[in-house]
């Protein structure tokens, strides 16, 4: 496990690193109108990120939500209620921010372990 893994994309980022027992997630965004569709997508992709790698949601041990709007925070909370387990919450990071992307309203990065 001691080697450098990567996940490429088409642009300058990598949208996973698995380097010893951890794997580090670029950023991760969804699609669609509205903000609950975005955010399932979002984390819909991290989990396929994941699944090379052995891993899946639950494996996450930390995250950074990035939000474009503050007043979305009840609906991420909620989101993430519906996808881990009471006791198995990453630790995580809640901000705003502008994105490139006029449609984007959520993207999360974050990383996950693997063991080792």
């Amino acid at each position: 496990m001691s080697a450098v893994t990567r996940t490429s994309t088409p642009y300058s980022y990598s949208s996973a690193v698995a380097a010893g027992g951890l794997v580090f997630l670029g950023l991760h965004r969804g699609f669609g109108d509205d903000f609950a569709t975005q955010l399932a997508g979002a984390l819909d992709g991290i989990g396929d990120t994941l699944e090379p790698y052995g891993l899946h949601l639950h494996d996450l041990v930390k995250v950074h939500v990035w939000l474009r709007d503050i007043a979305d925070l009840p609906a991420m909370e909620q989101g993430f209620v519906g996808r881990f387990p009471p006791d198995g919450y990453p630790a995580r990071m809640t901000a705003t921010t502008q994105f490139i992307d006029d449609d984007c309203r959520v993207m999360i990065e974050g990383t996950a372990y693997r063991g080792g």
